[in-house]
């Protein structure tokens, strides 16, 4: 099976890449050319959020695939968050520690609520100062 990449690009500070198949070490590469251009096309201080909702596999080349990308928006001052992983890649990344939980989402909507719970704390910050 390969790998599919949909890269949708909300706006300069937002882009996603909804990825399905099996991450390996012959279809890393891929994610990485589609990084490297969702990169592009986002702000310093962007978010890219990685949907896995298709990817039924992930081995330890996908995972240095995801921590390049994370490294490079990092760089950047920004963040990668992943939404959707099934049951088997999520334990890949519970089992190895590979991104903070923090940075997984189960769905959409909770990606969502914990981006605007985030929003909100950053008015409250501005208006108390």
């Amino acid at each position: 099976m390969s790998l599919t990449i949909d890269h949708q690009q909300q706006d300069r500070g937002l882009a996603t890449l909804a990825i399905g198949g099996r991450l390996d070490a012959q279809t890393a590469p891929e994610l990485d050319a589609a990084a490297v251009t969702a990169g592009e096309g986002v702000n310093d201080n962007a978010t890219l959020v990685l949907d896995m909702k298709g990817l039924d596999y992930i081995s330890s080349a996908g995972l240095r695939s995801i921590a390049k990308m994370r490294r490079a928006m990092q760089a950047r001052g920004g963040t990668v968050l992943l939404v959707n992983p099934q049951p088997q890649v999520r334990k890949v990344f519970d089992i190895v520690k590979a991104v903070p939980v923090n940075e997984v989402f189960t769905s959409i909507a909770e990606l969502d609520a914990y981006l605007d719970t985030m929003q909100r704390k950053v008015i409250a910050e501005g208006k108390d100062s």
